[in-house]
């Protein structure tokens, strides 16, 4: 009796793990076949502004200036994005030798060209934590120097070209609006709401929360040892492009990285250090842009889709060396506290687009603003 019984419950589970193997098979094709529906192309090469991004935007910048009182270190008011820097470093950025002619734009308008600049390394967060915490991880690049009028001309805006990208493919929001929504429920401590923020199934951004979690990623072994996208596009002269950072092992002399306590807070920092000061071992990145090809799915408007690769490939058009110094002092980490990085400070060559480069720049700029009066910055 007991024998059959385990028999007929084996059966029964059986049919039901195999039913249930069957639906998420078809689920996942439906799924596919929807996704290769609504991401088909073509897509326009133009920005397309959507009516009431601007009252959008103005709320956003509230919700943000509450995130950096809230997150204040005693009397400092922090970044709202990208707090815990782990150093900021002087770089080289020489532009491509054999650069072809179409990707001649810019501050890459002269090949063998060499700008002198400077590099943040940072986590994402709004708040300092261990670097051992899942995070998005930054790099912010400001080339020094670059002559012609630039988009923004306010304080830290002059004479500077800004490349700002974090270690993800895609931003898990699509646009502002959706950005106003997750950022306000994140703001108020309410993140289940940033993804499901009603009972309607039709609100879920169940792919944006994949998204979120895989952005964020366990730390690198080193901040010089991962790969950084910026995400949202760019004009590149007559281009729509995104841009990327990879590592670039050999450019510069082998380094093996020695393995960190990853129980200590600031364990990126003291891998930075080991290498460029105590070691004294530089640091190499090729830095490319990917250009759109309109006839395919990437748009503008919605960074939470990765333009294609083995459609569109990257092509670099720069190196950066960082060279062996010593950075980590009390005077270069407030230097590196007060620095301002924002895609708009930049030529029109290089000018942001889409929605979230809009809100970005309103945001950076009234953050920015309200940062440096706060914290008495000079």
């Amino acid at each position: 009796m007991l024998k059959r019984f385990w028999l007929w419950l084996g059966r029964l589970l059986g049919r039901l793990i195999a039913t249930l193997a069957v639906l998420g098979l078809l689920g996942w094709g439906l799924g596919s076949l929807y996704y290769a529906w609504k991401f088909s192309g073509p897509v326009s090469t133009e920005e397309q502004i959507p009516a009431g991004e601007a009252e959008l935007t103005r709320s956003i910048i509230e919700d943000a200036v509450r995130v950096v009182e809230q997150h204040r270190d005693n009397t400092r008011v922090l970044r709202d994005a990208h707090a815990k820097a782990h150093g900021c470093v002087r770089a080289e950025v020489s532009v491509a030798s054999e650069l072809p002619q179409t990707l001649r734009q810019g501050v890459f308008q002269e090949p063998g060209k060499t700008w002198q600049a400077w590099v943040r390394f940072s986590n994402g967060n709004a708040y300092p934590q261990f670097d051992r915490a899942r995070d998005a991880r930054g790099m912010a690049i400001k080339l020094l120097d670059v002559p012609g009028q630039p988009l923004m001309t306010g304080p830290g805006g002059q004479s500077q070209q800004d490349f700002v990208m974090f270690n993800n493919t895609a931003f898990f929001v699509r646009d502002v609006a959706e950005y106003k929504s997750n950022f306000a429920a994140q703001a108020d401590g309410k993140k289940v709401l940033a993804f499901f923020p009603s009972w309607d199934p039709r609100t879920w951004e169940v792919r944006h929360l994949l998204i979120a979690l895989q952005t964020l990623s366990p730390a690198p072994e080193s901040p010089v040892q991962t790969t950084y996208n910026s995400i949202a596009p760019f004009k590149f002269g007559p281009h729509n492009i995104k841009y990327r950072v990879i590592p670039a092992t050999g450019s510069c002399p082998g380094y093996q990285a020695q393995e960190q306590n990853r129980d200590l807070p600031n364990f990126l920092r003291n891998a930075l250090y080991q290498q460029l000061s105590l070691d004294r071992v530089p640091a190499c990145f090729e830095l490319q842009v990917q250009r759109q090809n309109p006839e395919h799915y990437m748009p503008i408007e919605d960074p939470s889709v990765e333009w294609d690769e083995s459609i569109s490939p990257f092509e670099t058009v720069a190196s950066i060396k960082v060279a062996a110094q010593d950075f980590d002092s009390t005077e270069q980490n407030r230097f590196c506290d007060d620095l301002s990085f924002n895609p708009w400070h930049a030529l029109p060559e290089h000018r942001p687009i889409g929605g979230i480069n809009r809100l970005r720049k309103a945001v950076y700029e009234a953050v920015s603003a309200y940062r440096h009066e706060r914290n008495a910055a000079r």
